[in-house]
């Protein structure tokens, strides 16, 4: 096999086992970082990264929780490197304060908000589980940690969630 060869496999392979995954390794970088634009630069990182190393993926069958797993490294990554910029909100100008007041009325965003409050530790598991459809096992391969860590944490994450809506919906 020459060069030439080996590039193009190489290329379909790719294609077969990660290109196929960029909606899910957006998703969960938007739900990572909270941010649509940063979540497109963390899956391009991580898409990069992925092709660098894609020799240490040993079976195809395991791309998807090794993909998310580079995202979550490059979602850490890129805010270890980057200072976001901050705003006084006690300088902000009147039109600038009516802004913060806004809300939607929609439930599903209200739902949305309600996730993005958790703490990190809560939010991750749950959006794995819930819209990436992770097993636990999985979720705790992801994240490093014991299955019986990540049924902790989903309990939790929930009953945290469902306070928070409850508080929302009494106000």
């Amino acid at each position: 096999m020459n060069s030439n060869d080996v590039s193009r496999e190489r290329h379909r392979r790719f294609d077969r086992v990660v290109t196929v995954f960029h909606t899910d390794m957006y998703r969960y970088a938007a739900w990572l970082c909270r941010d649509p634009g940063i979540a497109e630069e963390v899956v391009q990182e991580a898409l990069l990264r992925a092709w660098k190393s894609l020799d240490a993926l040993r079976e195809d069958t395991a791309a998807k929780p090794w993909l998310l797993t580079i995202v979550r490294r490059e979602n850490a990554r890129y805010f270890e490197r980057k200072r976001l910029e901050t705003v006084d909100i006690d300088n902000l100008s009147p039109a600038q304060s009516a802004m913060l007041a806004e809300t939607d009325d929609s439930q599903l965003e209200e739902l949305r908000q309600a996730i993005f409050r958790l703490e990190d530790d809560y939010r991750e598991p749950l959006v794995l589980q819930v819209l990436m459809g992770h097993s636990t096992k999985e979720i705790a391969e992801l994240m490093g940690m014991q299955q019986g860590a990540v049924l902790t944490r989903l309990h939790r994450a929930r009953i945290k969630l469902k306070d928070e809506v409850e508080k929302e919906a009494a106000t």
